[in-house]
């Protein structure tokens, strides 16, 4: 299917590997111009030289408010404006409330909220001059499925899930916008920390399939092309009647009214 998006310019955040590579895979497929960024220089390079001549990316911790916005300013002046923003930088402290730190409550709030806050901050005067515009923020079934395990994902997720439905509210006026693509257990990086943290006894393969079965009504995790293609979509004319949504992408995990 041609999603129109050819020629679309794209920003995704932590763009290098996992989801967020998947998605920009996504992007470039269907024809946009993509730039990403992360905190690695090396992975940066890697992955610019993989995704091809459409994408370029720059090194930047996005929880620093400086580097984040002259990464926007950047990456719209490259690519000669700015359509798609896609904030899907994270990072997980698993951990139950009385095992979490105050540093990784905050470290996880500045990387789930804070940075989409800035993120969209520094976009917006680009955005606005989009025929296209949209904002598309990578959360969590756990911002509407609590879960004590995961005591800082569950609470700034849930933060996020009302930032995310605020934006779309306030920047509807300028036809900007603003969805969350809300996943639960998908094949990334993120989930070697989660198993270190909750059952180091087990194997990968033993900790992912017990998860599964114990989490996910259709017994698996989700593969990152399964979320990149919806990010596509609502990066699509095809959602123009989209915002404020939360699009669970979980294989049933998120089992709520």
């Amino acid at each position: 299917m041609d999603l129109g998006l050819k020629g679309r310019k794209a920003i995704v955040t932590g763009g290098t590997k996992g989801l967020g590579r998947a998605i920009a895979e996504e992007l470039v497929r269907e024809g946009a111009v993509v730039r990403i960024c992360s905190r690695s220089a090396d992975e940066v390079a890697e992955a610019v030289e993989a995704l091809g001549a459409q994408a370029g990316g720059q090194a930047v911790d996005v929880r620093e408010a400086d580097q984040l916005a002259g990464f926007v300013e950047w990456a719209a002046g490259d690519m000669g404006g700015l359509d798609i923003l896609v904030n899907n930088a994270g990072g997980a402290h698993p951990g139950t409330f009385e095992a979490l730190a105050d540093e990784s409550l905050v470290a996880d709030f500045s990387v789930k909220v804070l940075s989409w806050f800035r993120g969209v901050k520094a976009a917006v005067p680009f955005l606005k001059q989009s025929s296209a515009a949209r904002v598309i923020n990578i959360g969590s079934v756990y911002s509407r499925m609590p879960d004590y395990r995961f005591l800082s994902t569950t609470v700034n997720r849930a933060a996020g899930q009302n930032l995310t439905k605020a934006l779309a509210q306030e920047l509807a006026a300028d036809g900007i916008l603003v969805n969350a693509v809300n996943i639960g257990c998908v094949k990334t990086p993120q989930w070697a920390n989660i198993h270190a943290k909750r059952a180091p006894e087990k194997t990968a393969d033993e900790f992912f399939t017990d998860m599964a079965a114990d989490e996910i009504p259709l017994g698996r995790f989700g593969e990152p092309d399964e979320v990149a293609g919806v990010v596509a979509f609502l990066a699509s004319d095809r959602a123009g009647y989209i915002t404020g949504a939360a699009i669970d992408v979980a294989g049933g995990m998120g089992r709520y009214a």
